[in-house]
């Protein structure tokens, strides 16, 4: 699914022009952007946590001549999909949480005389 056809989605759901559902869509993106940029995380409950990642320099290679290159430390992108996302692509209904049991009770102890 591209931006466009997002903006034309959101535009016929809640019957706005797709020039607002446009603008709406840049202030998310955008908000979501300026977080991360500040080393933020943004949590979508159910949906997922955008957060930034730090890598490390490493040591790769070319893959043409093979040759051995440093590739500098950087801050990445990183999401994490929420619980509702899973499950919606997993296809599986939810599972239900398991009732928690009553703490066993402590045998009784005996007096030693």
């Amino acid at each position: 699914m591209t931006k466009a056809e997002i903006v034309e989605k959101v535009a016929e759901e809640i019957k706005v022009s797709k020039t607002a559902a446009a603008k709406a869509f840049a202030v998310i993106t955008g908000s979501i952007e300026q977080a991360l940029k500040k080393g933020e995380k943004v949590t979508v409950i159910g949906f997922g946590t955008f957060s930034v990642a730090d890598r490390k320099a490493r040591k790769g290679r070319n893959p043409r001549t093979g040759k051995e290159i440093k590739i500098a430390a950087k801050k990445v992108p990183k999401f994490s999909a929420g619980a509702a996302l899973k499950t919606a692509v997993s296809g599986k209904a939810a599972a239900k949480p398991k009732a928690k049991k009553a703490p066993a009770k402590p045998a009784a102890k005996t007096k030693k005389k």
